[in-house]
């Protein structure tokens, strides 16, 4: 007999504990107020009067600052507290948000994104961080998956608020966005205690540059590189191919919210059955139904397999966000779980950066099958890499003192 739906989410959100709610929740609201990016060319060339080419670079800007946010994050994170970076991202980030709102001359609202950019991003790797020191390990999948889904419920309710305030006034665009990020910390500062464990003085102390000079971790990240360059080209090439086989971009808009609906409505549902796979499958999965997916339009390109299309990367992606941050805590020691997280963080920002350049050139120069054809090409390998990868992180688990459970976390076992 099949359980109602309320008991099947009650047993997916049970046993976890009251700050990291906390936390989800103020994930939850940065992300409905995490509309402003998607709109800022326009306000820059629109509103400002901006050239293309100037809200070009001023985007480039906020994509530096991104790029550097992760591993700034997390390093603070693990020196001055997770509670104290979240506090400092959220409150500083309001405060840019609304410089950027008020700055006129190009040369303040690229230095106002840039800032934006960095501070913005200097939460995660904190949140990440907490996340892994409040909830017992065999949990942490659970966990993760639950505050990606609290991001993208949050992203499917933006995109109507933004709409809303953009009729009124851009500038409440930056007001909206702001609000949203101070509330985040203030959840934070009633709601979330300080978690980073204390460091054993009598044993060596580690590098904050250890994420970098662990080959078992870069390996890993740098396997998740080509995910997230795919990813990027939904953003970028994708609605480029489809306009140019007659999608209008309404009907783009309508194709694209199939991933965002499916991952509110799967994401607590599949969870489940993600903890029960060995990890090094689950990605290796989870990387196939993503260069499978991106592929597909080079088939046929048509609104059915568009559609399609983004079923199936959106599964993959269901199954690679729930598995890496909790393999990423697992693979950091404890008092450097937030660099790790926020190095982990950094490979995200390089793909943001190489994803919309070297995508959009290999589509203009070589076509839109030859660029589905490389994503197919990107998964397999990313895949792969997971699968060869496997037997380092295992050795590396037996040698952890609490090995046995490690590795039936590896493993996909109880």
């Amino acid at each position: 007999m099949r359980r109602p739906l309320r008991l099947v989410l009650r047993d997916r959100t049970a046993g976890l504990p009251p700050p990291f709610w906390f936390l989800w929740a103020g994930m939850l609201l940065n992300a409905l107020g995490g509309f402003l990016y998607t709109f800022l060319s326009l306000y820059l060339t629109r509103t400002r009067g901006l050239s293309i080419e100037q809200a070009g670079l001023i985007g480039s800007l906020f994509g530096i600052g991104g790029l550097c946010s992760g591993p700034i994050g997390g390093v603070l994170a693990d020196r001055i507290g997770r509670r104290p970076t979240l506090l400092l991202s959220t409150g500083l980030t309001a405060a840019a948000l609304l410089q950027l709102g008020w700055a006129r001359a190009p040369m303040y609202i690229g230095l106002s994104a840039l800032c934006v950019g960095l501070l913005a991003g200097m939460w995660r790797p904190a949140a990440y961080a907490a996340a892994a020191d409040l909830v017992a390990p065999a949990d942490r999948t659970r966990a993760y998956a639950l505050l990606y889904w609290a991001t993208n419920l949050g992203f499917a309710g933006a995109s109507v608020l933004a709409g809303a305030l953009a009729r009124i006034d851009m500038w409440l665009l930056f007001v909206g966005d702001a609000a949203t990020t101070f509330l985040f910390g203030v959840l934070v500062l009633f709601g979330v205690p300080e978690t980073r464990p204390v460091a054993d003085d009598k044993g060596p102390q580690r590098s904050l540059l250890a994420p970098y000079r662990d080959s078992v971790f870069v390996a890993f990240a740098l396997a998740q590189l080509p995910l997230g360059w795919m990813f990027w080209q939904a953003n970028v090439t994708l609605p480029l191919d489809m306009g140019g086989h007659g999608v209008s971009l309404a009907r783009f808009g309508q194709l694209i919210s199939l991933n965002g609906i499916l991952i509110v409505l799967l994401q607590p549902l599949a969870v489940t059955h993600v903890v029960r796979l060995r990890r090094s499958r689950a990605l290796a999965l989870g990387a196939l139904l993503i260069g499978l997916g991106f592929f597909l339009p080079a088939l046929h390109p048509s609104v059915p397999v568009y559609a399609a299309s983004i079923v199936v990367w959106t599964l993959g992606e269901i199954v690679v966000s729930a598995v890496t941050p909790a393999l990423v805590a697992d693979l950091a020691p404890p008092e450097l779980r937030g660099s790790y997280q926020g190095g982990f963080q950094l490979c995200w920002g390089a793909a943001s950066l190489l994803g919309p350049a070297l995508g959009s050139l290999v589509l203009g120069r070589l076509g839109a099958r030859a660029l589905w054809g490389l994503c197919l090409v990107l998964g397999a390998a990313s895949a792969i890499s997971q699968l060869v990868q496997a037997p380092a992180r295992r050795a590396r688990f037996a040698a952890q003192p609490e090995h046995e459970a490690a590795l039936r976390r590896e493993d996909g076992l109880p």
